[in-house]
């Protein structure tokens, strides 16, 4: 879209750094990725530890957390730990539940997106869920899996599994963010 953004990935786990300056919507992520053939169960238990500092804005919207998707069926989900601005967000969604893991507690919203980009390179209706932290945290640890069961509880059921990587995504601003500390694992 508008605006200007980059990324540097520094190799070391999953750590990066990003800035952008009046973008439209800028994702920059880096975590595990598959081969779309298994789901969650099925790889292992997945986590992330993270620290990360931030300056500026991020405009209309903003996340900061565990970002991905499963195909068949076809999620977005994310696990937000963090935003710019005023907050916690909701994705637009309807909450459907609560989570306490981590240390923390997450609200758990479901939203459907109408023919939006998706993970297949064009577009469709899919749904996304979110685990939102009411406390934000600019480190720490996510044990991914337990959100992942927490939203199979409540019905909201992810596929085959495509990634699973720390994000930042904005709307707009102007601001950066740098990960000292990024790792995404499974045992």
């Amino acid at each position: 879209g508008t605006g200007s953004a980059t990324m540097t990935v520094f190799g070391v786990g999953a750590a990066f750094s990003a800035s952008w300056s009046n973008v439209a919507d800028f994702l920059a992520r880096v975590g595990l990725v598959w081969n779309s053939t298994q789901t969650y169960t099925q790889i292992g238990t997945i986590s992330a530890d993270y620290a990360y500092t931030k300056t500026g804005s991020a405009g209309t919207f903003s996340f900061i957390g565990i970002y991905g998707w499963s195909v068949n069926p076809m999620r977005e989900y994310y696990i937000v730990d963090d935003w710019f601005g005023s907050g916690p967000p909701t994705g637009g969604g309807t909450l459907m539940g609560t989570l306490a893991v981590d240390g923390g507690t997450y609200n758990v919203y479901q939203h459907t997106q109408v023919n939006q980009p998706d993970i297949t390179g064009g577009s469709s209706t899919f749904v996304q869920f979110f685990s939102i932290r009411q406390t934000p945290r600019q480190c720490g640890h996510i044990s991914i899996s337990q959100h992942f069961a927490k939203w199979t509880s409540l019905g909201l059921i992810l596929g085959s599994m495509v990634e699973a990587q720390l994000l930042v995504e904005v709307g707009g601003g102007t601001g950066s963010i740098n990960f000292t500390t990024a790792t995404v694992t499974v045992n």
